[in-house]
């Protein structure tokens, strides 16, 4: 398979690889290469290990921080690049592409996670923390029955695109496209820059500058671990499942307790959509919180702390209660 796969992390001034770390190659299901990492807690006692999932075009060193803030919390914490991005193996030859035939080939790479886990004995109770497409990959891997995870919290979940970035009729357009052969090609108007590495300004994904930029930072010492915009295969897949998320009984049948925490101001994905699947849990609770944009775990304190406080309480065991509007956490 084409792209080279590390084995190491990277570290930059403003962004040093944690202490403890542990990275090296696992296989997924279909025997692609993935580049794993984990820590061990360092505060008592021990709550149970997070597997924090990312989003598309993400890496294991933007969540160098949000580790360091779960290990405090005395959990181990693993995360891993999904197949095509990061430091894992590519699909295509040319490895800016964001490219997958299928979203559910997602599932055999968390699917080898817990696997994984339970191979090197990770403590239990297990819980996923997972942004944007990592949290609608677990969700329809959810559909095919529980997975090992506890509790799940889901920041700015990849329910529906945001009209800001892709038109009603994608799903068709992609669809399409792909039927006549050009599923590896970027969608149209696409192109091989990655958007962590675009000017600060403007941006989609977080009013932060420090860390915003900290995140291209590691792009710039690292360039083998961007991707730039989806191919039209992984839009239409994308466009299918978000459908079968979309369907109003499909979260009914969830029976993980699920916390979904939805970004005010979010420009990449519809948190309406998010906020019409929240409601419609019965083993669930929702938050939005005002005025963020798509990033939630990488924005301004504000923000991010308010996501933080919401996904700290519930996943030890708490539940989320809203009430006119606002939202409180009971332990």
């Amino acid at each position: 398979m084409p792209g080279a796969v590390r084995t190491d992390l990277v570290g930059t001034p403003e962004n040093p690889v944690p202490a403890e770390t542990r990275c090296f190659i696992l296989r997924s299901g279909d025997g692609l290469a993935l580049r794993f990492a984990q820590w061990p807690a360092s505060a008592m006692p021990i709550q149970g290990t997070i597997l924090l999932l990312q989003g598309r075009g993400e890496f294991i060193e933007k969540y160098f921080e949000t580790v360091e803030h779960f290990r405090g919390r005395g959990f181990d914490v693993v995360s891993f690049d999904w197949r095509g991005q990061g430091g894992s193996e590519r699909l295509v030859r040319n490895t800016k592409k964001g490219h997958v035939r299928r979203f559910s080939d997602y599932h055999r790479d968390l699917d080898a996670a817990f696997a994984e886990m339970e191979a090197r004995a990770s403590p239990k109770p297990w819980f996923v923390v997972a942004h944007s497409m990592g949290a609608a990959i677990f969700l329809a891997r959810l559909a095919r029955g529980p997975t090992p995870a506890l509790r799940a919290a889901l920041t700015s979940p990849m329910i529906g695109f945001s009209p800001a970035i892709a038109p009603r009729y994608a799903a068709t357009i992609s669809t399409t496209l792909a039927g006549f052969g050009l599923g590896r090609c970027f969608v149209p108007g696409g192109g091989p820059g990655p958007i962590a590495a675009r000017p600060f300004e403007n941006n989609r994904l977080s009013t932060d500058r420090t860390r915003y930029e900290r995140n291209a930072a590691v792009l710039a010492a690292a360039p083998e671990l961007a991707i730039g915009d989806p191919t039209i295969d992984w839009a239409a897949s994308a466009c299918h499942m978000m459908s079968g998320l979309s369907d109003p009984k499909f979260p009914r049948r969830l029976t993980t307790p699920l916390l979904v925490v939805a970004s005010g101001d979010d420009r990449v994905v519809s948190t309406h959509a998010t906020e019409r699947f929240a409601s419609r849990l019965k083993s669930g609770s929702a938050i939005v919180i005002v005025g963020a944009r798509h990033e939630l775990l990488m924005e301004s304190d504000f923000f991010r702390d308010q996501a933080l406080a919401a996904i700290d309480a519930f996943l030890p065991g708490g539940e989320l209660s809203v009430k006119e509007g606002e939202a409180a956490l009971i332990a």
